[in-house]
């Protein structure tokens, strides 16, 4: 049997990891180019592959009322060694999929060093691939290297769009003062099991919002270089400050809604409550959910131990902001991924438009198999409409208008209506049954293959 050439893979995230494990999956060898430790970024603290450096959360893990909770239930069908790294190193999280990062890491890294047809290159690529790179994946992230970035603009005459994205600060659970603190998950909900104290919960009244509120507002802020002011954020994962500038309530209608929890400590209902996550599995440091920023890291540390509960905090990882890219796909992108402009160059992750760790690592899964595909001269179908990694791939391929395009999670509204009438509670469960059967129809001949 002949070996076909290897396929190139760019960027060692979570869609890079994906798609170079799909690729072997197919029995075609990959070459898995990352930068890291030869350059590093703003955001990455590690030079490990599929490092996390925003949230530890894949979000709800729901596959029948969720939409990104469907993805992953999808993602496991399709044998995603992220979901398989993600369920092995889990961590208490309510009704979502959280891990442990390090953990998570090191698992995906260890399955890719381990498979005999990937082999792993530690160096930059620097601007295009070179030509007789016949087959590539492009999935860099949002924090693609300008040389990259340049060529890539240089090619399509398109400019690159970006947004900021923050991240959130994590704290040590022994300097949280849970005698005014509490374990708790909204409405009680727990995952695998749990007892639905997964959350720690530090209650605000009205008047230490208020003080909150105003104490983000008068903050020091990150300043921005003259060519990144005009740079737009993304709307799902907006700073806390700058929430707290369209309306004093925002954010108590937003990431410290009180709704679902009882504080033990106080009778009263809060006004506000700010919740922390795991965000390792030996449950040492917490996440402050939803609490991205670009304070600077001195007015954190004092804005954020006024919060009752935190008053002590010491803080494992302090927010931080960083720019991201992305290409206008609908735009430049045919069906299957591939550059309008030069076709050997797929483009995958969060650098083809979606928004999320999940939707990067499920465009990578689907970038991954169809290059596969392509490589053996067999036909590649993509998955169907009504699925959510047909839905994902259909809005980023030609579904969204690329005069105003901006980066997408999954959400059921991507996906086709459903037939006939249906009750508006049993629609997101309709939804989902429907995805899962047709995303069977669709693997049912590999399945077959396989036996």
């Amino acid at each position: 049997m002949t070996i076909p050439n290897p396929i190139h893979v760019i960027g060692g995230g979570l869609a890079g990891s994906e798609a170079a494990w799909q690729i072997a999956r197919a029995d075609v060898p990959v070459v898995l180019h990352e930068m890291r430790p030869e350059r590093g970024t703003e955001a990455h603290v590690t030079d490990g592959l599929a490092e996390l450096v925003c949230s530890n959360s894949f979000r709800s893990d729901d596959a029948q009322s969720s939409a990104v909770g469907l993805l992953h239930e999808e993602m496991r069908r399709c044998g995603s060694l992220i979901l398989r790294a993600g369920d092995a190193n889990r961590v208490p999280a309510g009704g979502a999929l959280a891990v442990d990062r390090d953990g998570f890491s090191a698992a995906v890294q260890g399955a890719l060093e381990a498979d005999p047809l990937i082999d792993i290159e530690r160096r930059e690529v620097a601007g295009l691939p070179p030509e007789d790179w016949d087959s590539v994946i492009i999935a860099t992230g949002p924090l693609t290297s300008a040389a990259l970035a340049d060529a890539i603009r240089e090619l399509t005459g398109e400019d690159s769009l970006a947004f900021f994205d923050a991240i959130a600060p994590i704290v040590h659970l022994d300097s949280i003062d849970m005698s005014k603190a509490w374990l708790q998950s909204r409405y009680d909900k727990s995952s695998f099991g749990g007892d639905g104290k997964d959350y720690i919960n530090c209650a605000l009244t009205h008047a230490q919002y208020d003080a909150f509120i105003d104490a983000l507002l008068e903050g020091e802020k990150t300043e921005f270089h003259d060519w990144e002011k005009d740079t737009p954020y993304f709307e799902g994962c907006l700073p806390i400050e700058v929430m707290a500038a369209r309306g004093r309530q925002t954010l108590a209608f937003g990431p410290m809604k009180p709704v679902g929890l009882t504080n033990p400590h106080r009778p009263e209902k809060p006004h506000a409550v700010v919740q922390l996550r795991q965000d390792n599995a030996l449950g040492t440091i917490y996440n402050m959910v939803g609490f991205q920023t670009k304070l600077t890291h001195g007015e954190q540390v004092r804005i954020f131990r006024t919060i009752p509960g935190l008053e002590q905090a010491r803080f494992a990882r302090l927010g931080g902001i960083h720019r991201n890219t992305f290409i206008n796909a609908p735009a430049l992108l045919d069906g299957s991924l591939r550059l309008r402009a030069q076709p050997r160059l797929r483009f995958a992750g969060q650098i083809s438009g979606v928004e999320g760790y999940v939707e990067s690592a499920a465009i990578g899964l689907l970038a991954g198999r169809m290059a596969a595909a392509e490589r053996l001269g067999r036909s590649f179908a993509a998955p169907p409409a009504t699925t959510a990694l047909g839905a994902l791939i259909g809005h980023i391929t030609g579904g969204a208008d690329s005069e105003i395009f901006q980066p997408m999670n999954i959400n059921f509204g991507l996906f086709p209506p459903l037939e006939g009438r249906v009750k508006r509670k049993e629609r997101k469960p309709a939804r989902a049954r429907r995805a899962l059967a047709d995303l069977d129809a669709w693997l049912a001949p590999e399945m077959a293959a396989a036996e």
